[in-house]
């Protein structure tokens, strides 16, 4: 059974044509619109001809190329910082010791309540009156790292959470220590469990990194509003921004699929030798 039916209640007949109607009607309306829209722009001549031919033109091409390789970094070290950061807020909001549980939830709370555009001017505006004045693109990694660990941390805990508490006993039945017992029973099993919610968050991640404006960092949004000064083909540009966030979005997506299944063969193989190292005993007896 999945957790799905343990949370819901099977959709029954009529419920099931009602979603079926409502899935069909969303969709005829998001295509109207899309139609529409589409008139509207041959009716302005937003499609035509002239207006997009930069985008087959190498430097531009090469210049958008530039702003996603910076997007693309800053989102890499963003939450090359975030995931480890997280793992270790959640483990230690889940722990029984107070010195280490009461100031995770303290980072955990205060970093997912505050607007992550605040943190960013922290870093542009607050601290270099105090001398601390990093790098453009740390401005922008730090804080988003910061604010995407808080979050990223409540999908771990609640991944650790989900686990029955029999797992960890069992565990510390046959002799594991308790860190013993979170490194190779709990957090593989978490994190199978968490990876749909954490690419969620690394989408939201990647689109973050759209503040770069604030620190000047020449990002993909940057390089569009660059882009449209020069040329004021306002319209195309970001169509072409939007189609270049979908498709990345879409190979995180992806990657993710194919991580899952890794991690599921991964533990499957593991939970298969576990069973045949116990009955091999049991066989020779």
């Amino acid at each position: 059974m999945s957790t799905q039916e343990h949370i819901f209640d099977a959709v029954g007949p009529r419920g099931r044509r009602a979603i079926r109607v409502v899935t069909v009607l969303s969709i005829v309306a998001i295509v109207a619109i899309a139609v529409l829209v589409v008139l509207r722009f041959g009716q302005a001549g937003q499609l035509a001809a002239d207006r997009w031919a930069e985008f087959t033109q190498w430097p531009y091409i090469q210049f958008l190329l530039a702003g996603l390789g910076n997007t693309a970094l800053a989102a890499a070290a963003s939450a090359l910082f975030a995931i480890p950061t997280a793992l270790l807020m959640a483990l230690a909001r889940t722990s029984h010791r107070a010195w280490l549980r009461i100031p995770a939830v303290a980072y955990v709370e205060f970093f997912r309540s505050v607007p992550l555009l605040l943190v960013v001017y922290v870093f542009v505006s607050g601290l270099p009156t105090y001398g601390i004045n990093p790098d453009i693109f740390w401005k922008l990694v730090i804080p988003i790292a910061l604010c995407s660990s808080a979050v990223m941390a409540e999908i771990f805990r609640a991944g650790i959470l989900a686990l029955p508490a029999g797992q960890v006993e069992a565990a510390l039945s046959i002799g594991l220590q308790h860190s013993q017992a979170t490194r190779y029973v709990v957090l593989p099993q978490a994190v199978r469990i968490v990876v749909p919610s954490m690419v969620a968050q690394l989408v939201v991640l990647l689109k973050d990194t759209t503040l770069g404006y604030a620190v000047s960092y020449p990002e993909l949004m940057k390089t569009a509003n660059n882009l449209t000064a020069y040329t004021s083909h306002l319209i195309q540009t970001f169509l072409v921004i939007a189609a270049v966030y979908v498709v990345s979005n879409i190979l995180i997506s992806h990657f993710a699929r194919y991580l899952e299944r890794r991690i599921s063969g991964r533990t499957a193989r593991t939970g298969r030798r576990a069973e045949e190292q116990q009955a091999t005993p049991a066989t020779i007896g």
